[in-house]
């Protein structure tokens, strides 16, 4: 359970909540004034980071976009072009951060779920010219949220990284959940992320932890990411509660985002048999499912609807589907009571049709 005793809540990882020995190791952190550099453990989280995604150094930042806004922002001057898939983060979230915040504008690919190769990359960096943008970043997200959780194979990756240095470009990836593509894979984080110049990871989604996001790179990237982030107000003060949580959860949570996969594959499953539900299960690669209710004779609207009435919440992604997250407060059991649930609301549906 998530919330309460009667909602199972799906809608996002986001939802994720402490544990009690999470919660307790907070109360014991040792605590300074983190915009001065004083505070002792969130200097530890942030070298913990940086070596986990070997990179040089690493800032704490209170979310994952402000660390996409403050990356982009690092690596880009005002009239510059971003590249990166139609369904990223920073092109769809983020508030127009890109055009708001650093006058940039970005160059959508049309990738296959969220990802897209070194043609299409080729194809989308603009020719120099006085006319143009300048392509200047490529960002990448691992692993694609819109996407469906999917996870940008390495030979992609190595493909679409040789394009953008020889074109001359940088490279940012977008990690709030690559400890997630790492678990699924076998493959280290710091394999994926040493091939970026600028790279983070996600606390508060699957690890668990209440609040945070770490943002890594070489020291000269970290250092002018420091005066964007002061810029934007993201300077804290006794901020190390937060990054004993996040110390925690890489400690004690990293292995078992294997459950909220195995809990993905339980859900999709199941919900792929109920008829007129629509799910590709070879898309289902982490923990994020995206489904297709129209089959059933309800939009994805009234099934989100009907479903929150019922006691399970999830997302509404209008034409894409209806969304679904497994996560560290999501246990098989509340797996096997919302399969329960969305076939009798389907079939009670159904015969008032």
């Amino acid at each position: 359970m998530t919330r309460h005793e009667t909602i199972i809540d799906l809608f996002s990882d986001t939802k994720s909540l402490p544990t009690p020995k999470m919660r307790q190791a907070m109360m014991e952190a040792v605590v300074g004034d983190e915009q001065a550099d004083e505070d002792p453990t969130i200097l530890k989280l942030c070298d913990k980071v940086a070596t986990l995604l070997g990179q040089d150094a690493a800032v704490f930042m209170p979310s994952g976009t402000m660390c996409n806004q403050v990356a982009i922002a690092v690596h880009c001057r005002p009239g510059d072009e971003v590249v990166c898939d139609r369904t990223a983060h920073i092109l769809n979230a983020e508030g127009g951060g890109p055009a708001a915040t650093s006058g940039v504008t970005t160059y959508p690919i049309d990738g296959e779920h969220g990802v897209f190769d070194r043609m299409a990359l080729r194809r989308a960096i603009r020719p120099e010219s006085r006319y143009t943008p300048t392509s200047r970043l490529v960002v990448i997200e691992q692993t694609s949220n819109l996407g469906g959780g999917t996870i940008w194979p390495s030979d992609t990756i190595r493909g679409v990284v040789e394009e953008a240095r020889n074109a001359g470009l940088s490279l940012h990836m977008d990690g709030a959940r690559l400890l997630n593509a790492q678990v699924a894979t076998g493959i280290d984080a710091k394999e994926y992320a040493r091939l970026f110049d600028s790279v983070w990871i996600d606390l508060s989604k699957g690890l668990g932890a209440p609040v945070g996001a770490v943002l890594a790179g070489s020291f000269d990237f970290v250092q002018r990411a420091w005066r964007v982030k002061q810029r934007l107000g993201g300077a804290m003060r006794q901020a190390g509660f937060l990054a004993a949580a996040g110390i925690y959860a890489l400690d004690h949570h990293v292995d078992r985002l294997a459950e909220d996969h195995e809990n993905a594959q339980l859900l999709a499953t199941g919900l792929a048999k109920i008829d007129g539900i629509s799910i590709p299960l070879s898309h289902v690669q982490t923990n994020i499912i995206f489904m297709d209710v129209s089959g059933t004779g309800i939009s994805s609207t009234e099934f989100v609807a009907g479903m929150k009435s019922r006691g399970v919440l999830f997302g509404d992604f209008g034409s894409a589907g209806v969304r679904a997250v497994t996560y560290i407060n999501c246990t098989r059991r509340d797996i096997e009571r919302v399969l329960q649930i969305v076939t009798d609301f389907v079939k009670d549906f159904q015969k008032l049709s």
